[in-house]
């Protein structure tokens, strides 16, 4: 049997949580970046939080946002993992260890060596995303899953996932992929018959 993590990201309500909780989802994606039409507030993802099971694990995405600020959002949100998802150092990623939270660094890939950059980071997952310049994540893009390889690394896939390409996606044998765009009707709201064709489309390759 085939177990990958389903991480289904830029939650905005709790009716899309709810949703993708029922469906099977592993991890439940809140983004913290302003700039994101999929934001939300520290205030706004803690009033959805806490109207889940405590078992759901809850991710919090973050751009060059300082150390003080990730810390006081796992807290108040009671979030499970951190996704570092701008340039942030290897150190910075480090810092966290003392934190009672998961880490995942994501990487943008354009090439092989965007791949072996991943190496330097010591974080609980790595999640490969596509690159564009002007976007960090989010763009429903994909990139040329062939270079992934061999890593000695849990690793999210992310980047233009959607139900007709989720079971290629899980094929590569990755730790968990992270679902946004691909599932939605607009950027922040989920369109439940995408998602649920998803899970289905997923669930034939886990039975």
């Amino acid at each position: 049997m085939l177990i990958v993590k389903v991480k289904i990201c830029g939650i905005t309500s709790y009716e899309d949580a709810a949703a993708a909780l029922e469906m099977g989802a592993d991890i439940l994606g809140f983004n913290f970046y302003p700039p994101s039409p999929r934001f939300v507030t520290p205030e706004q993802a803690t009033e959805i939080i806490c109207r889940l099971p405590a078992f759901m694990e809850v991710a919090g995405v973050f751009v060059n946002s300082p150390f003080d600020e990730i810390r006081e959002t796992i807290d108040r949100c009671q979030l499970s993992w951190i996704q570092l998802h701008g340039d942030e150092s290897p150190g910075f990623c480090r810092s966290f260890q003392s934190v009672n939270v998961k880490t995942m660094k994501a990487i943008r890939v354009r090439d092989q060596d965007s791949i072996k950059r991943a190496e330097s980071y010591f974080t609980d997952a790595i999640l490969l995303d596509a690159f564009r310049p002007d976007k960090y994540g989010g763009t429903g893009l994909t990139f040329d899953w062939n270079i992934i390889g061999h890593m000695g690394k849990r690793v999210f896939l992310a980047g233009g996932i959607n139900p007709d390409n989720v079971v290629g996606a899980v094929g590569l044998g990755v730790y968990g992929v992270d679902v946004c765009s691909g599932i939605e009707s607009e950027p922040g709201k989920k369109d439940h018959k995408k998602m649920r064709l998803l899970f289905e489309n997923i669930g034939q390759v886990r039975a």
